[in-house]
């Protein structure tokens, strides 16, 4: 048990090093790219370190492309980390914001902001999704616990899915309804190419907060999965926990929705990739799906930045894309147990 524990202590070492790495190499290599435009070295560099404003390959560079880049870390954390806690206080490998319908939530409530609230800002709009994430999470349970037998992951998954694909028809009926069609088309794919230092300003705080509240709960989540009755038993106040972990999950969904709009499957495929190099101790595990998932968003935009040169694919296609074989794969794995045994 010690040597298990302390291999997998290294093997985070690895992936902590390795992983800051490749995440400050693909910020640097993203700042090169805007449409079809290549900037050089030395505007990339200078827009960082010795800013001119009249430089228009500066201006772009500082006022575009880096508020993408801080707004691509923000969602990929905020997305892989909340899955990550979904997935160890409801013990099922399958849950994600996106996939659960919580960012479908998350999303109407931003579109009734859009649409009905033009006067509002982007805190109202922050509070919009959360209330909205909020909704869906009890429309879920509510769902699930219809019927005989215990929850199951497949059960919670379905009800999920259900009320997800129900906002969604709402949200476009809205964005039909009020002429918002050309204006949200690339937010509801998800899509950073919009993003503005405003946003950042707003989003990093409540980022920063969220994650730190996560990782001192980190030890707490990981008791956590040895069952309730152990939980109790070593002295865990499950009920505090259970609370604090859903107010992460549904304030992290909420940053990543107003921020870019729905992405699913992040909360998914890092959190399994990240149990599978760490182990299950949510110490480790956190600030894993944290570097992970930032890096696998940064990515993923950097692609549809330069895949089509004058085109930006939206980044939720392209997640989506790589995430339903991946669902699929964890899907066939499972064997339906109980979330409560």
């Amino acid at each position: 048990m010690r040597e298990r524990k302390v291999s997998n202590k290294k093997k985070f070492i690895i992936v902590l090093i390795i992983g800051l790495v490749a995440l400050l190499a693909i910020s640097l290599l993203s700042l090169f790219f805007n449409g079809n435009h290549v900037y050089s070295i030395k505007d990339v560099f200078s827009a960082i370190f010795h800013y001119n404003a009249d430089s228009d390959n500066q201006f772009y560079i500082r006022e575009a492309n880096m508020p993408r880049v801080i707004a691509d870390i923000i969602v990929g954390a905020s997305l892989a980390i909340a899955g990550a806690i979904m997935q160890g206080t409801t013990k099922n490998p399958m849950a994600d914001s996106g996939i659960m319908g919580i960012s479908a939530g998350s999303t109407l409530g931003v579109i009734i902001v859009v649409a009905f609230m033009p006067w509002a800002g982007r805190y109202e709009k922050m509070g919009m999704a959360a209330a909205g994430a909020a909704l869906v999470t009890v429309l879920i349970y509510m769902i699930a616990f219809v019927g005989k037998g215990k929850i199951t992951a497949d059960r919670m998954v379905l009800s999920g899915m259900a009320v997800s694909t129900l906002l969604t028809s709402l949200t476009t009926a809205i964005i039909i309804k009020e002429g918002l069609m050309t204006q949200m088309v690339r937010y509801t794919n998800g899509s950073s190419a919009n993003t503005i230092w405003n946003d950042i300003y707003i989003a990093l705080p409540i980022f920063l907060v969220g994650i730190v509240i996560s990782l001192l709960i980190s030890r707490s989540l990981t008791v956590m999965n040895l069952g309730e009755d152990v939980s109790k038993g070593l002295g865990a106040n499950v009920v505090l926990i259970k609370t604090l972990s859903t107010i992460i999950v549904l304030v992290l969904s909420a940053v990543a929705v107003v921020m870019i709009g729905p992405v699913a499957y992040i909360g998914l495929m890092i959190p399994y990739i990240c149990r599978y190099l760490v182990g299950t101790d949510y110490r480790l595990v956190l600030p894993s799906c944290g570097i992970l998932g930032a890096i696998f968003v940064l990515f993923v935009d950097l692609v549809a930045k330069t895949i089509h040169p004058g085109f930006e694919f939206p980044v939720g296609l392209i997640i989506t894309i790589i995430g339903v074989p991946f669902f699929i794969y964890v899907s066939r794995r499972q064997e339906g147990d109980s979330f409560y045994d």
